[in-house]
């Protein structure tokens, strides 16, 4: 009866791990994506931007712009532009078609998207944020 037991242990074990190998695209996709809670995003600039903050505030809530410039009456213009590409592949093999069917499968996706966001913070004479504009795009 011991060994009996030990079969079905065995047995049991090596099916949860044949499907533990078949996993979404979506659940590799969600594993690989970046969820750090630095990057800028529009909800960041919305909460923590303000008129009359200092350019000193704005670097250390957004980091470096990407372009300055100036505007015709010579006061600084911060322009932020990110661009992110997101790429994800998952493959799962084996799961139950190795167990029932004796092969290994082979399954799999991919998905490309991009996203944009720009920012643009204009400043007056004495550094001070006078207005900003942000715009945000997903394809």
């Amino acid at each position: 009866m011991q060994n009996n037991q030990k079969s079905c242990f065995f047995l049991a074990s090596l099916i949860l791990a044949m499907l533990a190998g078949c996993q979404s695209a979506a659940h590799h996709r969600a594993n690989v994506q970046d969820s750090s809670t630095d990057r800028m995003t529009v909800g960041k600039v919305q909460k923590e931007v303000r008129v009359g903050m200092s350019s000193a505030d704005v670097a250390s809530i957004l980091g470096s712009p990407n372009i300055v410039s100036t505007d015709e009456e010579r006061r600084e213009v911060w322009i932020y532009d990110k661009i992110a590409t997101d790429r994800a592949y998952s493959s799962s093999t084996g799961g139950v078609n190795a167990l029932f069917l004796g092969f290994v499968g082979e399954t799999g996706a991919s998905s490309t998207s991009q996203r944009t966001l720009t920012v643009i913070i204009k400043f007056d004479r004495d550094g001070k944020v006078r207005d900003f504009a942000y715009h945000t795009s997903r394809f």
